[in-house]
């Protein structure tokens, strides 16, 4: 039985540091040191490559070798990526690129180990924790155009380390109570075949990935206006989990994901529309995660690795393709969001009834 959504939610604020903390490393690095790159665009496409495929991996060892703390080992590494990238200590830009980005995923799997094995099933502290990177995201990019030290984000990777040791506590915790901390999360259909869930799942991540780049945004002019739109997409994954605790997984899935639809077709021009629209479609990120862990009960690294295989592959198109009119990418994301709904009807178990829960003690 589910208890209150708050216990532990302590785990997700810290690791809502911590991924800030990576993102702005990962995004200070990817401004500064390859803004001037004549392949400008490769850059972005290794850094997605080392940073996402791997975590399936990672995910899998993290399961197997729970005393691994992969969190610390990944702020070590983003340290010393920050570091290589500032200086000429490794062979080359790109050996340090790859370290940071092995760096990332390690913090990623970390996170979402210790923030879904403590959670008793709940989505609000997995949400939390992947919140926190889109925050990061735009001030790592911000701070690229100062002259801010490499060595100062070096510094500042560093302090992940005592945040990543007090969140494994209640890692630790968890798995000393349980010898299956996910059991609590039941949220696919049993109609059809695991492989099938996982594999519409990982096919959703990879269409809402692909999604995001197609958004109209003709608004987003000043670095005012990128702020909000990063802070509104944080707030989206934050809050999907959380609303999906209180109101049922799949209620919050179907209904953000079409209502998000008349927002973003009719706000190219209108920020205040469009960040609705970008809120709302944020909100189901969460969601399929939960639906891997549901399926991957004693493997939540490696069901959280498989989301960031999806996020890759619907990335990979934006590198090499875009739609150019705002009338092909509303027709894009109308027709893939259709799918998306259907996927979802179908893999998303019914929400039970009364599924509203304690939002204290009570």
């Amino acid at each position: 039985m589910k208890t209150d959504f708050k216990k532990n939610l302590g785990a997700g604020w810290l690791y809502f540091y911590i991924h800030f903390i990576t993102e702005v490393a990962c995004f200070f690095v990817l401004s500064r040191a390859y803004g001037s790159s004549i392949y400008l665009w490769i850059v972005p496409l290794i850094y997605d490559a080392l940073a996402f495929v791997p975590q399936s991996v990672i995910g899998r060892l993290s399961d197997r070798f729970p005393k691994i703390s992969f969190g610390v080992i990944g702020a070590v590494l983003l340290a010393l990526g920050v570091a290589g990238c500032g200086t000429p200590i490794f062979p080359g830009k790109y050996t340090a690129l790859a370290i940071l980005s092995i760096g990332n995923a390690c913090t990623h799997i970390n996170g979402a180990e210790v923030t879904l094995r403590c959670s008793g099933g709940h989505l609000s502290h997995s949400a939390i924790f992947v919140g926190g990177g889109s925050f990061g995201v735009i001030c790592g990019k911000l701070l690229g155009e100062t002259p801010l030290s490499f060595w100062f984000i070096c510094i500042f990777a560093l302090t992940m380390i005592p945040f990543v040791l007090l969140a494994e506590t209640y890692r630790t915790q968890a798995d000393a109570q349980s010898t299956s901390p996910c059991a609590a999360f039941d949220c696919h259909s049993k109609k059809i075949a695991p492989y099938a869930v996982i594999i519409l799942a990982v096919l959703i991540v990879a269409v809402r990935g692909y999604m995001g780049y197609g958004i109209p945004t003709s608004w987003n002019k000043t670095a005012v206006q990128t702020v909000m739109l990063y802070v509104t997409m944080g707030i989206g994954k934050l809050s999907g989990g959380i609303l999906a605790d209180i109101f049922g997984i799949k209620k919050v899935a179907l209904f953000s994901a079409a209502a998000a639809l008349p927002f973003l077709f009719t706000g190219d021009n209108i920020m205040a529309v469009s960040l609705i629209g970008v809120m709302l479609f944020s909100m189901t990120m969460s969601v399929t995660l939960a639906i891997l862990v549901s399926v991957l009960k004693n493997a939540p690294g490696l069901a959280f690795g498989l989301t960031t295989i999806g996020l890759f592959l619907g990335s990979v198109p934006i590198f090499f393709f875009k739609f150019t009119t705002v009338k092909a990418n509303c027709t894009v994301i109308a027709i893939l969001t259709v799918f998306c709904l259907i996927a979802m009807q179908i893999i998303i178990r019914k929400d039970e009834k009364n599924v509203r829960l304690p939002l204290s003690g009570e």
